[in-house]
């Protein structure tokens, strides 16, 4: 009984010994663990972080550069436009300065024949001056002729009077062909304002 009594109280005493081995470990092990799991949390928070920035940057940068596409169409638009617009009234314009040139040279036409027509009407003038001048030199010889010969005075009044009629066709001539001619030159005088102010107009055309 005694030896019994001696061998109990040493059990309990090696099973203390043995228990504290086993727990001193598990303590040290776990913070370990919770920093590195807190560190990948910043390290994947941060990641997510900068990946939402660059998403979000590179969303604004595809934004601007389709308004900025968006409007370099639309200013290529305005300008197709205007582009049109200027090549139709270009070709307006050389249409209504090659109408006026039109005009002008058809004027200038008409100048040329009209003052051809002026040649001709000064020539007949002065023929119908000299038929005058010489039918009231007759005149005058037929009066002298009267004055001479009282015997003839009949037939110098007859030669009179029809020098007298001839003389006063003459004149008669004469005035409408004076007419004629100061008709040409007023036409002339037209005609060459219109040819200046076609030539004004078309050089300021052409400055346009």
């Amino acid at each position: 009984m005694p030896e019994t009594s001696a061998t109990n109280p040493a059990k309990p005493a090696k099973s203390e010994a043995r228990d504290p081995s086993p727990a001193g470990p598990a303590p040290a092990g776990k913070p370990f663990l919770s920093i590195a799991l807190g560190a990948l949390c910043v390290v994947l928070l941060i990641a997510a972080g900068a990946l939402w920035i660059k998403v979000g940057v590179r969303d604004e940068t595809i934004v601007q550069n389709k308004n900025r596409s968006d409007q370099v169409q639309a200013d290529t638009d305005v300008l197709r436009a205007q582009l049109d617009e200027a090549k139709a009234g270009m070709v307006a314009l050389q249409k209504k300065m090659d109408e006026t040139k039109s005009a002008a040279d058809q004027n200038k036409a008409d100048l040329d024949k009209v003052v051809a027509s002026s040649a001709d009407v000064q020539a007949e003038l002065d023929k119908t001056r000299v038929i005058s001048t010489n039918f009231q030199s007759q005149m005058e010889d037929a009066k002298v002729a009267s004055i001479k010969h009282q015997g003839e005075v009949d037939i110098a009044q007859a030669q009179t009077a029809v020098a007298q009629t001839k003389s006063n066709k003459a004149m008669s001539d004469l005035a409408q062909a004076q007419a004629q001619l100061d008709a040409s030159k007023s036409q002339i005088a037209d005609l060459q304002a219109k040819l200046v102010d076609d030539e004004k107009v078309i050089a300021k055309l052409k400055k346009t």
